[in-house]
């Protein structure tokens, strides 16, 4: 008995990286991801695992259809949610559980296009462009045929395409977000306006437990003067450090040594295209 819980274990562990990757693109959340991965775990010990052909496919299946599950009742919440909401941000250069395989559908951008999703087109994206499933797979793994799967990923693909801008370089990105906490540090309108898109949003999620923007700010005049006009009072005592988040630069601003926001932009030829602000402390952790 105990060598068999041993050989779960070990099988468990080898293939958790990859339930972390679906889970989280699944959901948005570190902490939410976590908890189903462990629910996950708790199924795979009761379960009869001498039945089990393909422990790798019987877990991820396991985890994507609770993810499917937790995230009908994620977009439940979410409507009541105070403010915009945005993913909380995961260091993925020293979280290998969110690093590994494929780095697709970690970007902030793209998280918040899959947001608007349906779970089951979230799932059928995730699975087949993050973590490269074949369609017959997927239609086992989501209960249905492989058409009807193949219209799932392909609608998702639209989606994508048609409200996402090609996005700049890594270093592009940086370079641009080092620009603007600059910009916005020292209230500078001329350059805020300059680095913005002409349809530039900033999001700020505080989700009611920190003070923040509960609407988003539109448009690249609207976005410089909104930045400009708190730089006086919200940069008092900012220690800001970049570091990388989602596969992306960020900055990470501390105040008494404590991370209290994190900043990042998503950005295109035409310049900065979202600025996004997490100021929720529940969503910190990850990186702080």
């Amino acid at each position: 008995m105990t060598e068999d819980l041993d050989d779960a274990v070990a099988v468990f562990h080898q293939v958790r990286p990859r339930l972390m990757g679906i889970a989280y693109r699944m959901l948005g959340s570190h902490a939410e991801a976590e908890d189903l991965v462990q629910e996950v775990w708790l199924r795979w010990q009761a379960a009869d695992r001498s039945t089990v052909q393909s422990p790798v496919a019987y877990l991820s299946t396991a985890v994507t259809r609770l993810a499917i599950n937790a995230s009908q009742s994620a977009r439940a919440r979410r409507e009541t949610y105070v403010g915009p909401w945005l993913p909380e941000p995961v260091d993925t250069s020293a979280d290998p559980y969110l690093g590994a395989e494929h780095g697709e559908a970690l970007s902030f951008a793209v998280l918040l296009v899959l947001e608007r999703l349906s779970p089951t087109e979230r799932a059928a994206y995730i699975l087949r462009e993050a973590f490269d499933y074949p369609y017959d797979e997927l239609a086992a793994m989501l209960q249905t045929s492989e058409a009807a799967v193949r219209q799932l990923v392909s609608r998702a693909r639209k989606r994508i395409r048609a409200e996402r801008r090609t996005e700049v370089s890594g270093d592009q990105q940086k370079t641009l977000l080092t620009a603007f906490v600059a910009a916005a540090r020292s209230g500078d309108l001329a350059v805020l306006e300059q680095l913005l898109a002409k349809d530039a949003i900033s999001y700020s999620d505080g989700g009611g437990a920190a003070r923040a923007s509960r609407f988003p700010v539109v448009g690249r005049l609207r976005v410089a003067k909104y930045h400009r006009a708190f730089h006086t009072r919200f940069w008092v005592g900012v220690d800001v450090e970049f570091g990388t988040a989602n596969g992306r630069a960020v900055a990470m601003l501390r105040r008494d040594g404590e991370v209290f926001a994190v900043c990042t932009v998503t950005a295109s030829t035409e310049g900065i295209d979202e600025v996004l602000w997490q100021l929720n402390p529940a969503k910190l952790t990850a990186v702080a």
